[in-house]
This record gives structure tokens, sequence and C-alpha cells, in this order.
């Protein structure tokens, strides 16, 4: 599998040994490279690409703030001088942290665990099933039958095009076996399936005649799903 990334990077030292250690493993493809986070954000806003190397201290714009702005759904490997940004970073779900001067292997050991994670991606965007847990057996649903889900205190009923199932397990649960590009979180009580929707009102969604709310939380990356 090749895995396109991008370079953000203001020290040219920095951004030299970055492009060198991607450029010994094959399966990388670096798109490009920048030394400013504004061209970087641009960038991002209109390419899909799979994995991100960011440096952190920058002038204008830190690779926190990028972060914070673009909210990428990519692989991001954040390399720093700093350690202090670690949780920052894990808190906006960076894949790992790496501090310079760091080694070819320990960039490599970041890597592999951002390939492992697109490719688990991959795999999920390409499931077209899944198993619930439901009253004494385990049912089998196929993820295009799937209407919705709606949260009714301890469980979760799923509406589908043939019935409607009640299960114990969470939207955790549910968010962690189904990508948001099929099954989406809009509501801390409600998930939708995308190719099911038949229109956007304000801050509802209508499906087969349903209007389903969409909370603050999760309204700008169900409208970025949306847009594609």
């Amino acid at each position: 599998m090749r895995i396109n990334c991008i370079i953000i990077e203001d020290e040219p030292l920095a951004m030299e040994r970055t492009r060198r250690f991607a450029g010994n493993l094959p399966f990388l493809q670096v798109l490009s490279v920048f030394d400013n986070g504004e061209e970087a954000l641009a960038f991002l806003q209109t390419h899909a690409i799979d994995l991100i190397f960011l440096d952190i201290h920058m002038d204008k714009l830190s690779g926190i703030q990028l972060l914070e702005a673009a909210r990428p759904t990519c692989e991001t490997i954040l390399t720093t001088a700093y350690g202090q940004y670690a949780l920052k970073g894990y808190e906006l779900q960076i894949t790992d942290y790496l501090l310079k001067p760091f080694t070819f292997r320990r960039f490599s050991q970041a890597v592999e665990r951002a390939k492992n994670n697109i490719e688990t991606k991959f795999a999920a965007e390409n499931r077209e099933f899944i198993f619930i847990k439901t009253e004494n057996r385990v049912e089998k649903i196929f993820l295009d039958d799937v209407l919705y889900i709606e949260g009714m205190r301890d469980y979760r009923k799923i509406h589908t095009l043939q019935k409607k199932i009640m299960t114990l397990q969470t939207f955790t649960d549910l968010e962690q076996e189904i990508p948001p590009t099929i099954i989406c979180r809009v509501h801390k009580s409600y998930m939708v399936s995308l190719n099911k929707i038949d229109s956007v009102e304000k801050n509802r969604i209508r499906v087969r005649g349903t209007l389903i709310p969409i909370s603050e939380t999760y309204k700008k990356t169900f409208l970025q799903l949306l847009n594609g």
C-alpha cells in the first residue's frame, strides 16, 4: 500500500532529514513539503492525504493551531524539540510524537504505527457487515441496510431497511466498528448512515421521514464528511 504524505517543517535541516528518512521507506510518497502552516492548511483543505509530518514551533500558525483549525482525519506524526506538547497532541488524536533529533529507527516505528492505522481504516471502510449482540444471539447486519442508530437509555436501536434491532452495545463500541464515512455520529443519541440521508435542514437530518437532530459537538465533522 502506498501512503501519500506531506512534511510541514520550517527548519531546513530538519525538513531535509525527515524527507530523507521518508525516502528510505519505499511505501511513503512525499507529495509536498511546506515551511509554514498557512500554505499547508490551504493544501489540506483541497487534497486528501494519508499522513502528515508536522513541526509544532512555526511562525504565525503553529502545528497545534493547524491541527485545531484543520482537524484532519489522516494520521499525524508531530516532530518537535519540545516535549511539553505531547499531551495536547494526543488530545488532538495524533499518531505519534517524535522528539528531535530522532533516529531513523524511531522514525520508522512511528511510520509503522501510522501504516497499521491506515490499513485498519481501509479494511473498515470496505467492510460490508458487522455482528451485533442482541438478546441471546449475535446477529449479522449489513451496513448498507442501516438507516440510523438511536440511543434509548441503556440500549441502542438500530433501524434498518428490514427491521429494528435492540442492543446493549454502546455508541463507542459501534463507532469503533463502523467508519464515520459510512455511519456517522451526529448527536449524543444518534448515528446516521450518510447514503440514506434525504436532506439536511438547518440542524436536522431527514431520513425516510424521520427528523434527526444535529448537535454542535458533531456538526463540523458531520458536514466535512457530507461534503466528501
